[in-house]
Order: structure tokens, then C-alpha cells, then sequence
């Protein structure tokens, strides 16, 4: 793919941009430039360009805006201490577009194309990625919308794929604090034949009005469970299910219906080669429930691409709740700290999964 640049002539100066990379916050500011390419089924793909950034011009017909015609990706692109900077697994990211893609019925973009794309907008806007010191990041979000102005329900005839970038601070500033999760049994995320499978805006946007549910009970995330029977656990608003046993099991929810979590997969691979079997399979809240109040399970942590991994203090539900917990397990932060390592060049890539861009 040919990707043609013309650079902003009004980037953020190196005093402001040190101001925001020392707070960067998450998902506040972003970069001087974006990634744009186009398709329609005559030309496919074309006018791949890096331009300056700025707002989008949508007509009010814009089909996106009416059928909810999107997909996206979340990536990140970290500095290590030699200056280079490398992002994590982004051919998996690229293939999962692909899947949403099919699901959403959009155009493929070859997972080749993909990450070019991400590399051409790190390389020119490379000085935004902050030091990897406190597990500051640049935050890549790649997507792709129906952009054609037509009312009639069916795929959109023109479609665009953009990457933006914006920097990210510590999801955790004072370290992986235990979260509580409230448990809702009046909506659900996916069910059998949906979307829940592919990363589209509209599973989060069923997702806001569950974790207001929870925001007004006083947890910080909500849990889903199964459509069909409401008996077992899928995962939360926007991250992936582990329970770890007293025996060092660990089991995290089967696929189907949930998201094929970039870091779950990962996890999934450095636990075992940490030495603890893993089971992908169906895991019912009552398991949760007698497993945590027993004690065969010993820790419960969530996984995803802001906060990577984040340990679970416990669960609410209507009547009741699971025995609260102080602090992060150690399998937990076991994990995390092994996976952050690699990410941050801490520790040897064994399993080939940073990509390096700079």
C-alpha cells in the first residue's frame, strides 16, 4: 500500500507536548496527524494518506451515523529505553479487524496494509510516545466506518479506515488496586448469532447502561452474563474473565459469544508457560460464587489493553456479595508483571510478539 504524507505546519510545541506526556491521561489528547484510506467496491482500497489531524466532514445521510456500520481496534506502541519503540502483537489485532470485518459486513483490510498504517502514523508522530517509565504508552486506535451517504439498509458502498493515536498514562497511578464488580442479571451483552465476537462500537455502547447500574451501586465494572441462560459468566463492559485455583489451575471463559481478547490470547499462552494449566470452558456464576466464599478459587482478575491485568476484590449482586479482598493475588500480579515486562523490553520476547516500529 503506497501512503502518501503531508505533515501538519502547526504541531504541538515540545513545551506543551511535554506538559501532556507527563499527564497524558487516557483517550484525552492526540496526536498531529491521522491515517486515512478509503474504499468503495469499484477502486478498493485507495488514497492511503497520513495528513495533518483534524475534524471528519459527514454528510447527515452518513450511513454510520444510522446503522452503526463500525468496527475498531485498540493497540498500543511502547518506547523501551534505548529510544525504539515497538507495538504488541499488532498482526493479531489486524486479524481480528478481519473477522469484525466479515461480522459487520465490511470491506478486509489486508492485515499487511493494517499495520503499515499503524507504522506510518507512529513513525511521523514517534515523539508522542511517551517513556515507558510508570507504563505510559502511546494508545493506537484504528477503525473503520460506513461513510457513504445513502439511507437504504444494506453494506455501505463507500468505507473508510482511519488510525489515530493518542498518549496514555498508568491505567493504575498508585498500582493495581482490587476492583469491585457488580453482577447484573436485567441486560446482557451478546447472545448466540450476534456481535459479541467482534469489536464494533455497539457492544459497548449495550454495555453503558448495565455499568451505570453498577456506577449506582458502588462498583467500578459490571459483569455479564450469558444470554441464553443467564447462568454463566462472559466478561466485563471491556475486558476478559481469569480465575485462578488454589491448585494453579486457571480458567478464563470459552469464546463464542465474548471478544477474542488481544491480551486474554497472550495471557493465555505466558500462564502456561509459566507452568499453570489453563482451561478455556464454560464457568457458571454459582462456581464463582462457592469457588471465591470456599476458597478452591484464590484469585479472580481481569485482562484487556488499557489496564492489561486487574485484580478482582469482589463480586455484587442483588442480595448479596462474595468476600472482599484487600489486595492484588500473586499469580495475578505474576502475570501482569511478566506480560509488562516484554511489553516495555524488560524482559526476553520469547514468543516473537513486539513488532518493532522505530
Amino acid at each position: 500500500m503506497e501512503i502518501s504524507t503531508t505533515l501538519t505546519t502547526a504541531p504541538v510545541d515540545d513545551t506543551r507536548l511535554a506538559e501532556i506526556l507527563a499527564n497524558p491521561g487516557f483517550g484525552t489528547y492526540f496526536t498531529d496527524h491521522m491515517v486515512t484510506v478509503e474504499w468503495t467496491p469499484d477502486r478498493g482500497w485507495f488514497d492511503a494518506r497520513v495528513t495533518p489531524y483534524g475534524p471528519l466532514t459527514l454528510d447527515p445521510a452518513t450511513a454510520v451515523l444510522h446503522y452503526a456500520q463500525e468496527i475498531f481496534e485498540g493497540m498500543k506502541a511502547y518506547r523501551h529505553t534505548d529510544g525504539s519503540v515497538w507495538a504488541f502483537r499488532p498482526e493479531a489485532n489486524a486479524k481480528r479487524m478481519v473477522r469484525s470485518s466479515h461480522r459487520l459486513a465490511l470491506p478486509v483490510l489486508d492485515p499487511a496494509d493494517f499495520v503499515q498504517a499503524v507504522e506510518a502514523l507512529v513513525r511521523v508522530d514517534q515523539r508522542w510516545v511517551p517513556e515507558g517509565a510508570g507504563e505510559k504508552s502511546l494508545y493506537l486506535r484504528p477503525f473503520m466506518i460506513a461513510t457513504e451517504a445513502f439511507l437504504g439498509v444494506r453494506p455501505a458502498h463507500h468505507v473508510t479506515f482511519m488510525v489515530i493515536a493518542s498518549p496514555a498514562g498508568a491505567y493504575f497511578s498508585k498500582g493495581p488496586l482490587p476492583i469491585t464488580l457488580w453482577l447484573t442479571t436485567d441486560y446482557t451483552r451478546a447472545g448466540r448469532g450476534g456481535m459479541g465476537a467482534a469489536k464494533t462500537g455497539g457492544n459497548y455502547a449495550s454495555s453503558l447502561v448495565a455499568q451505570q447500574e453498577a456506577s449506582a451501586q458502588g462498583c467500578d465494572q459490571v459483569v455479564f452474563l450469558d444470554g441464553q441462560e443467564l447462568r454463566y459468566v462472559e466478561e466485563l463492559g471491556g475486558m476478559n474473565m481469569y480465575f485462578v485455583y488454589a491448585d494453579g489451575r486457571i480458567v478464563t471463559p470459552a469464546l463464542g459469544t465474548i471478544l477474542e481478547g488481544i491480551t486474554r490470547s497472550s495471557i493465555i499462552e505466558l500462564a502456561g508457560k509459566m507452568g499453570h494449566q489453563v482451561e478455556e470452558r464454560r464457568i457458571s456464576i454459582d462456581e464463582w460464587r462457592d469457588g471465591v466464599t470456599s476458597g478452591e478459587i484464590s484469585e479472580v482478575f481481569a485482562c484487556g489493553t488499557a489496564a492489561v491485568v486487574t485484580p478482582v476484590g469482589s463480586l455484587k449482586w442483588d442480595g448479596g456479595q462474595t468476600p472482599e479482598v484487600a489486595e492484588a493475588g500473586a499469580v495475578t500480579m505474576a502475570i501482569r508483571r511478566a506480560l509488562v515486562d516484554i511489553q516495555y523490553g524488560r524482559a526476553d520476547d520469547t514468543f516473537g510478539w513486539m513488532h518493532r516500529i522505530v
